[in-house]
């Protein structure tokens, strides 16, 4: 797929929170069970809380998409001082990010100050969104992203690897195993068997996780 081609259009998933369907790619940003579920489920629970005794951390998400990860993660910071990356090769245009209604959802000020300034953050530069939550956006493919530092959590949010079978193959979790700290954690919603065992070949220990709803397993990797 060339770059800046796709066209997202707007859905509610099945817990009132909206994903965006891709038609050419057949895919959803998000779980079309429950986008807003999936996230706190996949991203929070079983990456970002393992981390919860830390005071600083480290996050590189691939692929920002509409920001919901990003977001809830900064909701969740406080106190932790959270500097978070993330890569995305597609990035939405302002209207349509405009009526995304995570905010609303998550019913608080705090929620809808901290959306609009995760969106209208420049990219390319480390921005502070507050106190807490330092954020860069990155327009870069995983392929080609340079880690000056290492990171101690990565969500893996790129779509599926039916839809972009580029974005899963064994170079990427050797790639991201070098980008990693010692005890860092992977997580991401595919559970795919060639996907995991491809993340053992790499180095990591490999573990099933629960699903979200509407998804039996997801996964969990770490980095002796």
């Amino acid at each position: 797929m060339e770059k800046g081609t796709l066209k997202p259009e707007l859905v509610v998933s099945e817990d009132g929170s909206h994903t965006l369907k891709v038609a050419e790619l057949k895919e959803h940003y998000h779980s079309h069970k429950g986008a807003l579920r999936e996230s706190q489920h996949v991203f929070l629970k079983h990456g970002f809380e393992v981390f919860s005794n830390r005071s600083e951390l480290r996050i590189l998400e691939v692929g920002f998409g509409t920001g919901l990860n990003a977001l809830l993660t900064a909701l969740a910071a406080q106190p932790q001082k959270v500097t978070y990356h993330t890569l995305e090769t597609f990035p939405l245009n302002a209207e349509l990010v405009s009526e995304l209604n995570y905010a609303q959802l998550l019913d608080s000020d705090h929620a809808a100050q901290t959306f609009n300034a995760i969106h209208k953050a420049e990219w390319e530069i480390e921005v502070p969104v507050d106190e807490c939550f330092k954020l860069q956006k990155i327009e870069c493919p995983i392929q080609e992203y340079e880690a000056h530092e290492s990171y101690d959590l990565v969500y893996y949010d790129a779509f599926a690897p039916h839809a972009q079978p580029e974005l899963w193959e064994p170079e990427i979790w050797t790639r991201l195993f070098a980008m990693m700290s010692h005890q860092g954690v992977l997580v991401t919603y595919c559970a795919k068997g060639q996907v995991k065992r491809d993340m053992k070949a790499a180095g990591f220990e490999v573990e099933g996780l629960p699903g979200p709803p509407g998804k039996r397993e997801m996964t969990r990797a770490r980095k002796p």
